[in-house]
């Protein structure tokens, strides 16, 4: 019962801050904080299709998309890999730089803003499990990974660790790819 109180508690303090932002933040929707997708399709669209990201949100099998060359799979994995480490190390700049340039789902100024805001309040650590490529193209990629999440605020020692599904969009910049929006959603904890 405590850890409920505690992550409530932590949800609404982190809904409080979201509503306290600029009212220029409302173009942030779809960034990689607020785990909106921008697309008009949400993250709990059931199963990966050739117009929308998603995925099945009652299911434990997970399909690999068969048309992934072997170089390009390398690739995208290094960078989800080096996205889930800069952020675990804190390590804003190398964080930012696994971001797209061509992007609406955020702002890469106001996202290093964010962090920096994020990880002087908490102490936080992502742990991916599942990561599977489920969707190829030439120029995108969608990345499933299940992520468990230990959050503890510096101030109050409060700690919770949620855990959730996520999609992950790459695009492909300059023959680079790069993460172009994530999509997120939480496992039930009333289980």
């Amino acid at each position: 019962m405590k850890k409920w109180f505690v992550f409530c508690l932590v949800v609404v303090m982190m809904l409080l801050a979201a509503c306290n932002k600029e009212e220029g933040a409302a173009s942030q929707h779809g960034s990689v904080n607020d785990g909106e997708s921008v697309n008009g399709h949400g993250a709990i669209d059931h199963g990966v299709d050739d117009k929308k990201v998603g995925f099945n949100v009652t299911g434990d099998s997970i399909e690999e998309a068969a048309n992934v060359p072997a170089e390009e799979k390398d690739r995208i994995l290094e960078v989800f890999n080096v996205y889930i480490d800069a952020f675990n190390d804190k390590d804003i700049d190398r964080y930012i730089e696994t971001l797209s340039e061509r992007t609406e789902s955020f702002n890469k100024e106001q996202e290093q803003v964010d962090l920096e805001d994020y990880f002087s309040q908490y102490d936080i650590q992502r742990e991916v499990t599942d990561v599977t490529i489920v969707k190829y193209e030439e120029e995108e990629a969608q990345v499933f990974a299940k992520l468990a999440t230990s959050m503890k605020q510096l101030s109050t020692g409060l700690e919770t660790n949620p855990t959730g599904r996520q999609v992950t969009v790459l695009t492909k910049e300059d023959g680079e790819w790069k993460i172009a929006s994530v999509h997120y959603i939480g496992d039930d904890i009333s289980k």
